[in-house]
């Protein structure tokens, strides 16, 4: 079964940090660019940050210095290291690949930064 599985979302204050991460699986997962993608109450999905086959990564400029995107191809994992969280960073985030010319997506994790 082709599927993507965020964890690690949760409760964090202002200038705090959150370790994402997505399981890949069905996948030849190294074959494969990845991205993180999050949605704010009332707002629309945007892209977050991503990571392509070779590792070359991309970023998003309201998370650039503070977000980094990463993969282990070994274990079918991407992550998404978050410091320097701001309250509006609050959002379901999403593990997205493209797969069979469509749009993979997990079923997000919430990210609530708040004190």
């Amino acid at each position: 079964q082709v599927q993507l599985v965020e964890s690690g979302g949760g409760l964090v204050q202002p200038g705090g940090s959150l370790s994402l991460s997505c399981a890949a699986s069905g996948i030849i997962f190294s074959l494969y660019a990845m991205g993180w993608y999050r949605q704010a109450p009332g707002k629309q999905r945007e892209l977050v940050a991503t990571i392509g086959r070779g590792g070359t990564t991309n970023y998003a400029d309201s998370v650039k210095g503070r977000f980094t995107i990463s993969r282990d191809n070994a274990k079918n994992m991407v992550y998404l290291q978050m410091n320097s969280l701001k309250p509006e960073d609050t959002a379901v985030y999403y593990c997205n690949t493209n797969y069979a010319g469509r749009p993979l997506w997990g079923q997000g994790t919430q990210v609530t930064v708040s004190s």
